[in-house]
């Protein structure tokens, strides 16, 4: 299946294309990008417009056999200088530039059909254009790539905008985390890879099945490599090494059985393995997201006041949850009330018939919970 390029390589395209046409003044009608996956984004560079003070320019968004409700999109970049005075045209030499001075300071913003964030617990603080850290990132070298090459150590500022981003958020989950206004700038390895189920399902088979041939009596799964970082900290572990199931926890359960691993480490985000506690095995937010409320019912389990319940429940992601129930002096039993449903549904998926095990986890505070066999198959893993 073919893969893309997500919103976030468009909008650094985009930028970058920009900023080239300002500070040169030549026109440019294709651009090429480093994606945070290593792989080379060439992109065909539309709608320029360029004024002796400003550049703007869109990259048509290209979501590969990905569906996806942005595909198609144009994501604009609009780059201007705001000092007065500042050379826009340096002399480019064979492709290197010439006295190069400190860096360039690089404002970024989102405009018309990006959305603003309006609530806390999100990848930007409240009030900031909803474009990820990582497509920011992107932008940022990018554009300082291009100043470099021209002597340009000045302020740019660089606005994201996707013209009809505000009609397709309305098919995003935006409007439900209160980003409001258009869509998100979004991307971790800057590609959009395929998500067909089957073949999903038919990748998690095979890795499963080549460790099983290796002689693993455990298998280590994971949703992602969120909380690789945490992980690698706590443990020493590579997450990298575990399997992907993605949002087929269930599924993948019932290949580990039918391929006769003895036990199963499960190490995720409490975002999706708190669904898991109220016996949801496939955690994708379109087949059931339910996580505030199993988070609620916990915290009655534990005493926590009607106001509490009322925090959480507004909340928009788990960290924030997370944070209320630490306020509360109430996160740690929680944590584990929810780790006992989780290993509940976990053994009731398996039948018993192989012992799971899990870690629990958040970005704010690390290790939440842990099953007591946890631990051991961690090192029995490092040591595999």
């Amino acid at each position: 299946m073919r893969y893309g390029f997500t919103t976030g390589s468009c909008a650094a395209a985009a930028a970058k294309a920009a900023a080239y046409m300002l500070l040169s003044g030549r026109e440019k009608n294709e651009i090429e990008i480093d994606t945070p996956k290593g792989i080379l984004y060439h992109a065909q560079i539309e709608e320029i417009v360029r004024g002796e003070k400003e550049v703007s320019c869109g990259v048509r968004k290209d979501g590969g056999d990905d569906p996806d409700v942005t595909t198609g999109s144009l994501v604009c970049a609009r780059v201007w200088a705001e000092e007065e005075g500042q050379a826009f045209r340096r002399e480019e030499r064979n492709g290197t530039a010439h006295g190069r001075a400190q860096a360039a300071e690089i404002v970024i913003d989102g405009g018309v059909g990006v959305g603003r964030v309006t609530k806390p617990g999100l990848d930007q603080p409240v009030g900031n254009a909803a474009i990820n850290h990582v497509p920011r990132e992107m932008i940022e070298k990018e554009v300082q790539e291009v100043c470099q090459l021209f002597d340009h150590c000045g302020r740019l500022h660089v606005e994201i905008s996707v013209p009809d981003g505000e009609m397709l958020a309305a098919k995003t989950f935006n409007p439900r985390l209160g980003i409001e206004g258009g869509i998100s700038i979004l991307g971790t390895t800057g590609i959009v890879e395929p998500m067909s189920r089957q073949a999903l399902l038919d990748t998690i088979r095979v890795e499963l099945r080549q460790k099983r041939a290796q002689g693993y009596e455990a298998a280590y799964l994971s949703p992602g490599n969120y909380g690789l970082e945490f992980m690698k900290q706590a443990y020493g572990y590579d997450l990298d090494q575990s399997v992907k199931c993605s949002n087929y926890i269930g599924e993948t359960l019932d290949m580990t059985v039918e391929l006769g691993f003895r036990q199963v480490l499960l190490t995720g985000h409490i975002g999706k393995l708190v669904k898991v506690a109220g016996g949801i095995m496939n955690t994708h937010s379109k087949e059931a997201d339910c996580r505030m409320e199993i988070l609620a019912a916990a915290a009655v389990r534990e005493g926590a006041d009607a106001e509490v319940l009322r925090q959480i429940l507004d909340c928009i992601s788990t960290e924030e949850a997370v944070r209320i129930l630490e306020q509360a002096g109430i996160r740690e039993a929680v944590m584990e009330r929810i780790l006992e449903k989780i290993l509940f549904y976990l053994a009731q998926r398996v039948k018993g018939e192989i012992r799971v095990e899990c870690i629990l986890y958040a970005n704010e505070f690390g290790e939440l919970a842990k099953s007591a066999g946890a631990e051991r198959l961690v090192r029995a893993g490092m040591r595999e």
